[in-house]
């Protein structure tokens, strides 16, 4: 008998929070170039559900997308790549939540520097979370 009425208080929680979810604010990824003049960030990030394709940010631009957490968990992985022939790189998962504990609002903000990748949620300063990594070009030998 416990059982049944945790299953049925798990549904109700479930399907009310799903039928409230458009309610709510949604969960966001923004991405801003802080880099030096000229030099273009690219963006590419992927989730469970989305590929978002490539975005190219000029210094002082931004890029940003928004989604509701699945009741399955929400992973958004992403690769930032800079510099000439973009060849500094990061790859990194930009947003995870979901299952039991599902978010409204939550917002990572994330900002490429000259030295890094930098990581908020907004309410507290960037700290740097990931340095760039160089991808040497390989020529085919004659």
């Amino acid at each position: 008998m416990m059982n049944r009425l945790l299953c049925f208080q798990l549904v109700v929680t479930l399907c009310f929070g799903l039928s409230c979810a458009k309610f709510y604010e949604k969960d966001s990824v923004h991405f801003n170039n802080s880099l030096n003049p000229n030099n273009i960030l690219k963006v590419h990030c992927i989730s469970d559900q989305d590929d978002f394709g490539d975005h190219f940010l000029s210094p002082g631009q931004t890029y940003d997308f928004s989604f509701y957490e699945s009741i399955t968990k929400t992973k958004v992985d992403c690769d930032l790549w800079q510099g000439p022939d973009f060849r500094f790189h990061a790859k990194f998962r930009a947003y995870k939540g979901g299952g039991f504990i599902v978010h409204y609002g939550k917002k990572n903000f994330w900002d490429a520097r000259e030295n890094g990748i930098y990581f908020t949620h907004g309410k507290e300063l960037p700290k740097l979370e990931y340095k760039w990594s160089i991808q040497y070009l390989i020529t085919p030998m004659n």
